[in-house]
């Protein structure tokens, strides 16, 4: 059929607010077993995820910590869980998820912004996106229980959640 024969690779779905379609994307590696040459163990990576946690990093600046720093490519070939689920086993899970964290952060830098540069309309209309995306993704996460349903976004309590 005339479907099935397409030229090219397939069409990737694009950005909510930009014309991009972006592919790029890091790759896992084949095997799911740690490294031969880590000598870490699964307990010490935990308590070292927990020691981090407890200074204030996000489920991803840990990642990155522990990839640059430690030599720990990735955490769940080693632990058998993910950061985040490591984290919410021991009571140190965000109360928002950090995808929604970083885009209020977002909205309220941007508002300061324009408390501060009132003619700036190009902002104003970024600050339209970023909080429809805010109430797109705050809605999402209503209906897969990892947000109360009383969350409710509005950005003049919003500096309190990001602070």
């Amino acid at each position: 059929s005339a479907l099935s024969s397409s030229q090219g690779p397939p069409v990737a779905m694009g950005r909510m607010h930009t014309p991009g379609k972006g592919m790029s994307s890091s790759a896992l590696p084949y095997k799911r077993s740690p490294p031969t040459w880590m000598k870490t163990s699964s307990s010490e990576v935990v308590e070292h995820i927990c020691k981090l946690a407890r200074k204030g990093l996000t489920p991803s600046q840990i990642g990155v910590i522990l990839r640059d720093s430690h030599g720990i490519a990735q955490v769940k070939s080693v632990t058998g869980n993910k950061i985040l689920r490591i984290l919410k086993g021991q009571g140190l899970g965000p109360e928002i998820p950090e995808d929604l964290y970083c885009m209020i952060k977002k909205a309220v830098s941007m508002r300061k912004h324009l408390d501060r540069n009132r003619a700036d309309k190009d902002s104003k209309f970024r600050l339209i996106l970023v909080e429809s995306r805010i109430h797109r993704l705050a809605r999402y996460y209503k209906c897969a229980k990892k947000l109360p349903p009383t969350f409710k976004y509005e950005s003049s309590t919003a500096s309190t959640l990001v602070a």
